[in-house]
Parts: C-alpha cells; structure tokens; sequence
C-alpha cells in the first residue's frame, strides 16, 4: 500500500515532538508537511521549533506553513501552556536558532493547496486549536470534500477537561473554530483526553528511552524532565500523559482505537467554554436546535493504550 500523506498541525510542545518523530519513523505514513499554530507556545516560537525538529530529524525537505497568530474570532489573548512544556516548549533547553525558514503560504493556504492536489489522500493531524484548520475550511468550501481526514486531538468526552473541569486545552484555545471543524462535514475523528489519559509512559519507559542508541530517544531524553515534573505536580502521577502521539498513531492505524459516532457541538462561551458534547442520535427531538441537520463525526472511544506506548517507544528507539 502507498503511504498515507499527513499534514502535522502542530504547537511544539513536548509530545508534539515525540509524535513528530514518530510520525518520520512510521513506514505507513508520508509527512507532506507541518502547519504551526499557538497553543503550548506562541506561533512564532512554534514555527521555529517545528523547523528545528525538522533539522534535528535531517528532514528539512518538509516544508514548514506558519499558522495563524489569533483565534477564528481574532482573539489575542491566547493560553500558551509553556508551564507544562518549557518556555521554550522544548524543556527549557535553549537549542540554536534554526536555518531553515517556513514558506511563503500561510498554513490555511497550504492546507487547502494539498487538499486540492492529493484529493481524498491527505489526513491532517491537528495537535494544537484548530484555528488554521477552520481557517482553511472558510477559505475554501471544498476543503471539506477534498481532505482524507481530519484528526483531532481534543475535546474530553464524559471527562473533565485539562484547563478546568469542562474544557480539553486545545478546544479551549480557540472554541469557536473547534466547532466550525466539527460541523464542516470533513471527515472527522476526535482523539480526546479520555482516551490519551490512558496512555501513559512511566518512569521505566523514559528510563529505557535513556538508555537506548535511537538518536530521537537521545533527543527527547534531554527535554522530558518539565513534563514530567509538571504531571507530577498537577496529577501526583510518576508518568506522563501521551496525548499527542496517541492521535498520530490513531491516523496511522486506526485499528489501535475504538470509537462512536454523533454530532459534536463546541461551548464558545461561559463558564464551560470549550466543552465538546456529544449527540449520539438515540433520540429524534422534536424542536428545531443547534443539533438539528448537523454531519456526523467520529468521537474515539477506547484505545489500545499498551500497544500503542509499544510502537512509540519502538519507533523512537529505532532511530
């Protein structure tokens, strides 16, 4: 079978790297480029560590699309995560400036040209708010035909979320184009935190990491101590959460999860602002509402949490 191309929308980001990697060691997959957008950094920062990891990885042939720098609504005041990942995003390990420079297209423009050139082929995985992806969707009114499929991570389904009790991070940062994506029609699956709660890589895991050749592992070994440090503060857990990778590895073998399907609404505002809820069709309503009309998605269920730490730690040690 030919690689499945993916586009990686993407906010650098401890485990945004680690599904970056895993993704270029993933014979199943072609990553056709990475889309940057805030989220665990501001943009900008996020596009240079994007470029970075691409030169850490000797793949500066992936062409890298800077994102927006505000919400679908123009918002600016964003939450940026860098407590969990760094102040630089990359554990505070200060690396040199990269070379390499991201393209003239902005991200909702490349993402839409893809689209359009690889119709039906091309899954984006979207790790971060999903501001560039409902970008391209108003930018375009066939992007939602021609995208293979849209990956979600986010949303925290019959959870509670990781910013408060209501809202997952990544809906949170920018709801309102959270729902634009979830009603386009796009062929949509949402990996949320309760899934990516269940998998965990443990002290062992980074132990191993540690002590393994693989060039990838070397790398992350340096900058997973703020990670791990922040979900032991925040969680009293001794591991940490793999939510990225997880929906990477949910694009790449859709065999390790589980899922329901349903019309997923966003909150855009309130107290629960960015809570993701679930229709699941049960029940025919008589009242015309904001459900009524609206496509389905796919809503992630279950997930093989053993074998997918498996293929993680495989793949970053094989490298």
């Amino acid at each position: 079978m030919a690689a499945k191309k993916i586009i990686i929308d993407t906010d650098p980001g401890i485990d945004d790297t680690m599904a970056i990697f895993v993704a270029l060691r993933s014979p199943e997959v072609e990553v056709i480029g990475l889309t940057t957008i805030y989220g665990n950094v501001y943009t900008t920062l996020a596009t240079r560590n994007a470029l970075h990891l691409l030169e850490v990885a000797e793949r500066t042939d992936i062409p890298v699309a800077e994102g927006s720098h505000v919400t679908i609504t123009k918002g600016t005041k964003l939450r940026i995560a860098d407590f969990v990942h760094g102040a630089d995003g990359l554990g505070n390990q200060n690396f040199p400036t990269p070379k390499g420079k991201p393209i003239e297209l902005s991200a909702a423009s490349f993402l839409v040209q893809q689209a359009n050139l690889y119709r039906g082929q091309v899954t984006v995985v979207a790790l971060g708010p999903l501001t560039n992806i409902a970008l391209a969707i108003q930018l375009d009114p066939e992007f939602s035909r021609n995208i293979g499929q849209i990956v979600v991570l986010g949303g925290a389904f019959a959870v509670n979320g990781n910013v408060n009790p209501a809202a997952e991070a990544n809906i949170f940062g920018d709801p309102d184009a959270a729902d634009i994506v979830f009603t386009s029609g796009a062929d949509v699956l949402a990996v949320g935190i309760n899934v990516t709660h269940q998998v965990i890589m443990t002290d062992a895991d980074r132990e191993e990491l540690a002590s393994s050749k693989g060039k990838f592992a070397q790398y992350l070994s340096k900058i997973l101590e703020v990670y791990f440090s922040y979900h032991h503060d925040a969680y009293s857990t001794r591991g940490v959460y793999l939510h990225d990778p997880t929906a990477l590895l949910a694009a790449v073998n859709p065999s390790l999860i589980t899922y329901t399907e349903g019309v997923v609404r966003v909150q855009t505002s309130g107290i629960t602002r960015g809570l993701t809820i679930l229709y699941n069709k049960q029940k025919r309503f008589e009242e015309v509402t904001e459900w009524s009309n609206k496509p389905s998605v796919k809503v992630a269920v279950t997930v093989d949490a053993p074998t997918v730490v498996k293929l993680i730690m495989e793949r970053l040690m094989d490298s």
